[in-house]
């Protein structure tokens, strides 16, 4: 049977297996940050005050295009970079930046403007999902269902994305030389794992290997609206 989620502060969508551990689902708040910029810190700072709140699923995107000043990103990936630049192509702008706050694909905000952040999670987090979609942890393989209330008219890819809670770096050079900072939910990997259309329900299963929170995202080509995604810790 088919059903809708609402997505608020608090509520929460859980796996019904006996024995697993329950899957949330929630909206992606997607910050892009490097440990070589001066203006990060506050918004690295702001964007921990989410990664427990009910109904938000926060990515930290650690970019590379910082570390020429002095100081490498020791998290930094060139493929958040190219992440970043195909949300800018998408919207048709030429240009990144850090900070910046991407809700749920679409809502753009800089990242240290605090209350811009927090009113565009809220609105987001107030929006019904066309997807529900639940995960089960099943030793290094993750299995994946999700049902979509009507077939969806754009092209979807599946991602599967994993991360670290919490680390503190002591930066040594460049412009925030001296600072220990700490951050969290760290991304570590980006996958598309596959695509789907929503005429059917999506049962599949794909490797996990290790113990670090997995994350499903089902998101619109573009990249463009995240649909669903779900979080299994």
């Amino acid at each position: 049977m088919k059903q809708s989620v609402k997505w608020a502060f608090g509520l929460w969508l859980c796996c019904a297996s006996t024995g697993f551990a329950e899957s949330q689902q929630g909206v992606v708040v997607e910050l892009y940050t490097s440990q070589g910029c001066s203006s990060c810190p506050p918004a690295d700072d702001h964007f921990a005050s989410f990664v427990q709140t009910p109904g938000v699923i926060a990515l930290a995107l650690h970019v590379d295009y910082w570390d020429y000043i002095g100081w490498t990103d020791t998290f930094a990936s060139p493929k958040y970079t190219k992440r970043q630049k195909a949300y800018a192509h998408a919207e048709g702008s030429k240009m990144i930046y850090t900070p910046q706050v991407i809700v749920n694909g679409t809502e753009r905000v800089v990242g240290n403007q605090a209350a811009s952040v927090t009113s565009a999670i809220k609105q987001s987090v107030a929006l019904t999902s066309p997807v529900t979609l639940t995960l089960v942890r099943q030793g290094d393989k993750v299995v994946i269902h999700a049902e979509a209330r009507q077939p969806l008219r754009d092209g979807t890819r599946i991602q599967l994305v994993r991360y670290t809670p919490e680390k503190t770096v002591q930066i040594e050079r460049g412009e925030n030389a001296g600072r220990a900072v700490t951050y969290h939910n760290i991304v570590t990997s980006w996958e598309d794992i596959g695509a789907w259309t929503g005429d059917q329900p999506l049962d599949m299963s794909t490797k996990a290997v290790g113990g670090a929170p997995i994350v499903v995202i089902i998101q619109t080509e573009g990249p463009s609206t995240i649909l669903a995604a779900a979080r299994i810790e």
